[in-house]
């Protein structure tokens, strides 16, 4: 392979192969990660905060990617339509396995939210959860977001199968960059045990303490020797925040962790018919804005260590930060999340994700600077005329410098094209290959084309040769006049460095 080319490290783990067959984009190896966050996500990570975690479930899954429904019927539902959750995602009946597609969007919204972990729900050495969790730490690094562990309780979890759990995630995903460890506390990593009171003999953690921090789901001081700290979990309870301020000021007085957990709301009737567990109402965010005051407070003992978020995406407790549907299938009494912080529609969608940044601000005494000049097409769809293994399309707007999109080799004319979703003015595209340090001089042949409606497009800027230099950043910018445009489609026709078309990230903006 020519050294011009030159494959990064994470683009060669990115062609790995080993943890799932998904249709259409790359399976990653078990444990594998990519070395390095990307600037951009270095970027986004600045911008959000890791002492505020999201309980995250993996645990969905759909014919394309699955084989089969997973989760999602729960409580004799039949998806896609009709699912055991009563709000509806606005990605529809999803696959937690779905690295490209849905778990991407899920790492940008966590973004969008402010929260820079996750807390992955695991089920166990070889369960279905585990053998997701290389795919989404590779994807949650690609973001810079971090992942911390929720231990559930499977049938036959002990104390001792708990410690062999830690000792085997960190061994099996501790090297990833996404694995989350806090600074703040010996740079340990973190595990939350659900239900720790099921056991009542902990005495085996001593074995992880030097390495992990693991907490005990309760209030009850008297039930955490041998634990790191604690974490209260239930949605419901943030309401009224029992036990929070003798949890807070013991762990404050004992060199522990305290994370209690808020929630925006919980209603569970669709996935557990005839359940007698309290709903609690969202009141149009009153009872998300509450929980946060109550963690804050310092009637409850101030400021935690860590606040834990139920949930990002417990769709069956109804306990969501992840955008609902604003017009979900008809005929199944789905809720919304309309008139949250007087938000109504589509709008109303990220409304628990915008919230949460306010109150993650609030937390921290930060805001992050607003963008200057947003890139339209970060995220959006992407299509391309073909694509080499490894090298995929929706590489080439996935924010990280290091994955690039390359088309099939020694076939020209090749495209790229990008959906804005509606027409909106642009006058500027910038386009980017790989760090410099990693990829020579090239010039490439290619022409702007654009539209509203779908080819054929409008030429905006005719064929010329672009050079990407090292010197420069490896960076071209092309600029034309104002034009409302949906879709922006370069057409390339040569490229003097390698015979495809090469793209790292594809930029577009209004000014």
């Amino acid at each position: 392979m020519p050294n011009w080319r030159s494959v990064t490290a994470a683009a060669v783990l990115l062609m790995a192969s080993g943890l799932m067959s998904v249709p259409a984009q790359p399976a990653l190896a078990s444990g594998s990660a990519p070395q390095a966050a990307s600037g951009a996500a270095a970027a986004a990570a600045a911008h959000t905060n890791t002492d505020v975690h999201l309980f995250y479930y993996p645990w969905y899954g759909s014919p394309a990617v699955a084989g089969s429904y997973r989760h999602w019927p729960q409580g004799g539902h039949n998806p896609p339509s009709d699912i055991g959750a009563d709000l509806y995602p606005k990605l529809g009946a999803y696959d937690s396995g779905d690295l490209a597609g849905a778990v991407s969007q899920h790492m940008r919204w966590i973004q969008q939210s402010g929260a820079g972990v996750i807390v992955f729900s695991w089920w166990g050495q070889g369960s279905y959860e585990d053998q997701l969790a290389a795919g989404v730490l590779a994807t949650a690094a690609r973001f810079g977001i971090k992942v911390a562990w929720h231990l559930e309780p499977y049938s036959g979890r002990t104390a001792a199968s708990t410690v062999a759990d830690i000792n085997y995630i960190n061994s099996k995903y501790g090297s990833s960059p996404a694995f989350y460890r806090d600074g703040a506390h010996g740079n340990r990593g973190a595990f939350y045990v659900f239900e720790s009171l099921r056991i009542t003999d902990w005495t085996a953690l001593d074995q992880v303490k030097s390495s992990s921090i693991v907490l005990a789901q309760t209030t009850d001081t008297s039930k955490v020797a041998h634990f790191g700290g604690m974490y209260t979990y239930d949605a419901i309870a943030g309401a009224t925040a029992p036990g929070w301020k003798g949890a807070s000021d013991f762990c404050k007085a004992n060199g522990l962790v305290w994370a209690p957990s808020v929630g925006p709301g919980y209603i569970d009737d669709r996935a557990v018919p005839g359940n007698t567990t309290p709903t609690l109402a969202r009141n149009n965010g009153a009872t998300y804005d509450t929980e946060w005051q109550n963690a804050l407070a310092a009637a409850n003992g101030g400021p935690p260590s860590w606040v834990s978020v139920t949930s990002f995406n417990e769709w069956h407790e109804g306990s969501v930060l992840e955008p609902a549907s604003s017009a979900p299938p008809a005929g199944f009494g789905y809720q919304t999340f309309n008139g949250a912080y007087g938000k109504t529609g589509a709008a109303a969608e990220t409304a628990y994700l915008d919230r949460t940044r306010y109150w993650v601000e609030q937390f921290t005494g930060t805001a992050p600077p607003p963008p200057a000049e947003p890139n339209l097409a970060a995220g959006k769809p992407i299509t391309a005329s073909s694509s080499t293994p490894g090298f995929w399309q929706y590489y080439a707007n996935d924010g990280n410098a290091l994955s690039y999109w390359e088309s099939a080799n020694n076939a020209w004319p090749q495209t790229l094209t990008v959906d804005l979703g509606f027409p909106t003015s642009v006058s500027k595209i910038v386009l980017t290959l790989p760090p410099p340090a990693t990829w020579g001089t090239r010039t490439q042949t290619l022409t702007v084309l654009g539209g509203t409606s779908g080819p054929p497009y409008g030429t905006l800027v005719g064929s010329r040769g672009y050079t990407f230099n090292p010197a420069t950043g490896n960076t071209v910018t092309i600029t034309f006049p104002a034009t409302p445009l949906r879709q922006i489609q370069l057409k390339f026709t040569g490229n003097t460095g390698w015979p495809a078309a090469q793209i790292s990230e594809f930029q577009v903006y209004s000014v």
